[in-house]
């Protein structure tokens, strides 16, 4: 329930053909061995796969249709990020989605939109340190249009065709769109992250000249926006995942036997179980109570609040999914061969992105 008395939640046909469609699409190309194998693999997802979703039209779920899109907007997206979380299917899908909607929203020209509409993958550089909670900029853009400074951890950075990048022009924030091209050799840094199904980088951006400026009041808003949808979509993810984690602690429980007994007989192992359920659901009532919310208009309180709530509850609720996990397992459990690794590592991934649990409750 949402601290505002706002309790509204609503499921629609096109998010539930969405469902369907998205499950079993996942369910084909992602299984857990298929997710093994990228894991060393350069940019961790199959591009046959990432050409398959831009033909399903899912690039453009959430942009209007003035711009090639669906016009469905954000909240249908949900149920596309909730199911590839639960196959742990990795493209740059979100970061293109977080991506059109800043520039949507900052006002951005068309013919930008219609290119990520078209399945151009694209992503935002949000972080200039590691703490989520700092907003300040201190990348700079000259009245040339030729960007100064850093930007870390920049997600999907390697298959990002088109940058979005925060900075200040004579102390105003703007967008600067730049394209991969643009990149000079030796500007962009792989990091290591603990989830080896993501890809992320630093990016040095000194000398490198922006292909079109988004500027005016509207920025400011659009990035703040941006971080709230972010925090949905990864609560989303999330939400997938954990009820991925518990197919795989309730497949172990049912057969593996000690002492003569199946483990899942065992209340002391039952209870956490029945607990894994019970966060998942909570988790996904929030999260499409925030879809429900969320439009393309400008985000409201109650808006506000639910996002921050889904994400904080997926968060925990994946956490305590994967580390379950890890603990059922017993000692094969600590091993990166057990796929209880995967799950505890994507929990500890996606609870940073967007601000941790301790972030949004302190702003809630």
């Amino acid at each position: 329930m949402s601290v505002t008395g706002n309790t509204t939640l609503s499921f629609s046909e096109d998010q539930a053909m969405l469902m369907d469609v998205a499950r079993e699409f996942c369910r084909d190309k992602s299984p857990i061995d298929v997710v093994r194998q990228y894991l060393e693999n350069g940019r961790g997802y199959d591009e046959s796969v990432w050409q398959d979703m831009i033909g399903l039209g899912w690039t453009g779920i959430a942009l209007p249709e003035a711009c090639g899109g669906a016009g469905l907007g954000i909240a249908a997206l949900v149920p596309v990020v909730e199911a590839m979380g639960r196959s742990l299917l990795t493209t740059p899908l979100i970061s293109t989605a977080l991506a059109g909607q800043v520039l949507h929203r900052a006002g951005a020209p068309e013919d930008v939109l219609v290119r990520l509409a078209e399945g151009e993958a694209a992503t935002v550089a949000w972080l200039e340190n590691g703490d989520w909670g700092d907003h300040s900029v201190n990348v700079t853009l000259d009245g040339n249009g030729v960007l100064s400074g850093r930007k870390r951890f920049v997600t999907d950075a390697e298959a990002a065709s088109l940058f979005v990048i925060p900075a200040l022009r004579e102390g105003a924030p703007v967008l600067a769109v730049v394209s991969a091209d643009a990149m000079k050799a030796g500007a962009m840094t792989a990091n290591t992250l603990i989830d080896q199904t993501r890809r992320s980088a630093d990016l040095e951006l000194d000398g490198v000249a922006a292909s079109a400026v988004v500027e005016g009041p509207e920025v400011s808003v659009a990035l703040s926006e941006g971080r709230l949808l972010g925090a949905l979509l990864v609560a989303a993810e999330a939400t997938g995942s954990a009820a991925a984690c518990l197919d795989t602690v309730v497949e172990y429980l049912k057969t593996r036997k000690q002492f003569g007994k199946l483990i899942g007989s065992y209340q002391a192992l039952k209870h956490p179980t029945v607990d894994i359920l019970l966060n998942m659901d909570s988790s996904r009532s929030l999260v499409y109570h925030a879809a429900t919310l969320v439009g393309d208009a400008t985000l409201d309180h109650d808006a506000e609040v639910a996002c921050r709530m889904a994400k904080v509850q997926a968060s925990e609720a994946l956490c305590y999914a994967g580390d379950r996990a890890v603990q059922f397992h017993g000692g094969m459990g600590f091993t990166y061969e057990c796929d209880a690794q995967l799950y505890i590592r994507r929990a500890q991934w996606s609870q940073q992105q967007f601000g941790d649990p301790q972030h949004h409750r302190k702003r809630l």
